[in-house]
C-alpha cells in the first residue's frame, strides 16, 4: 500500500459504515472504469484519435469559432 493509500484508509476506517461503503463504491467504480477505459483504448487506438483529427483539421481550415462561455 503507497504512503498516501495508507492514511486515506486509516481515516476511513474511523467513519461510520454506511460512509466507508460509499467510499469503497467511489473507489471500485472508478477502478472499474479506468480498465474499462484500458480495455477499450487496447481494442481500437484509433477511434478516439480519429474525430480528434478531423476536429483538429476543421480548426486549421479555420472552421471553428472561439468559445465564449458568457454565449452559453
Amino acid at each position: 500500500m503507497t504512503t498516501l493509500l495508507e492514511p486515506a484508509v486509516e481515516k476511513a476506517r474511523q467513519l461510520p459504515d454506511s460512509e466507508q461503503d460509499a467510499i469503497a463504491r467511489l473507489v471500485l467504480d472508478e477502478i472499474e472504469s479506468e480498465r474499462r477505459w484500458d480495455r477499450l483504448f487496447a481494442e481500437s487506438p484509433e477511434k478516439p484519435a480519429k474525430p480528434a483529427d478531423q476536429a483538429w483539421a476543421e480548426h486549421e481550415a479555420g472552421l471553428s469559432e472561439d468559445l465564449d462561455p458568457d454565449k452559453l
